[in-house]
C-alpha cells in the first residue's frame, strides 16, 4: 500500500459507535455505498494507521461495522469524525466524465473567457447535486458553483484547471 497522502483517496468515515458491543457507523462515500467494505484495510489521514472493517449490516445513514480492534463502545466513539481512506490504485478507474473529489481540491477555476475565478477549496454535498467550493483573490465569500455539465463543461485534470460558465451573477 502506499503511504503517500497524494495518492489517499476518501471512501468514508466513522459516525461514531453503534450499539455497545463494539461496532461502529460507517459514512460510505463510494458510489456503490456497500463497496467500502472491499477496500479494506482502510487508511487513516495520516496514511499509516489502518482500519480493517467488515460490515456487519446496513443501519440508517451508513452501515453498522465491525473494526479490528474497536471491541467496546467507548473505543467506537473515540473515532468519531475518522476519515476513510483507500489507495488510489486500490479503486476502480472512473470513466471520463467523472472524477474523485480529491482529484479536484486545487485547480484553477476560469471563466468561458479566460478569467482566472480561484480555486478549488472542497467539494460539498448537501443532498442534490456537487458544489464545488471555490477560493479567490477578488471573491469577498466563498462561492459554491455547482457541479453540473452546464455549470463546469470542461475539466482537464492535466492542465490542473476548469473552464466554468457559471450561472449569472454568481461571481
Amino acid at each position: 500500500m502506499s503511504d503517500d497522502k497524494d495518492e489517499l483517496i476518501c471512501v468514508g468515515a466513522i459516525a461514531g459507535s453503534y450499539g455497545v458491543r463494539g461496532e461502529v457507523r460507517i459514512k460510505s462515500f463510494c458510489a456503490i455505498p456497500d463497496e467500502i467494505e472491499s477496500y479494506s484495510p482502510l487508511l487513516g489521514e495520516d496514511g499509516r494507521t489502518r482500519y480493517t472493517l467488515a460490515i456487519t449490516r446496513a443501519v440508517k445513514n451508513g452501515f453498522a461495522a465491525r473494526i479490528v480492534g474497536v471491541d467496546s463502545k467507548e473505543a467506537g466513539d473515540a473515532l468519531k469524525g475518522v476519515q476513510l481512506y483507500a489507495p488510489r490504485d486500490r479503486l476502480p478507474t472512473l470513466p471520463d466524465d467523472e472524477f474523485y473529489h480529491a482529484d479536484l481540491i486545487g485547480l484553477e477555476v476560469y471563466d468561458t473567457g479566460g478569467t482566472l475565478l480561484g480555486r478549488v477549496k472542497a467539494v460539498q454535498n448537501y443532498g442534490a447535486d456537487d458544489l464545488l467550493e471555490i477560493h479567490g483573490p477578488g471573491l469577498a465569500a466563498t462561492v459554491l458553483l455547482p457541479f453540473t455539465r452546464a455549470a463546469v463543461p470542461t475539466v482537464d485534470l492535466t492542465q490542473g484547471r476548469i473552464v466554468a460558465d457559471p450561472p449569472e451573477g454568481l461571481f
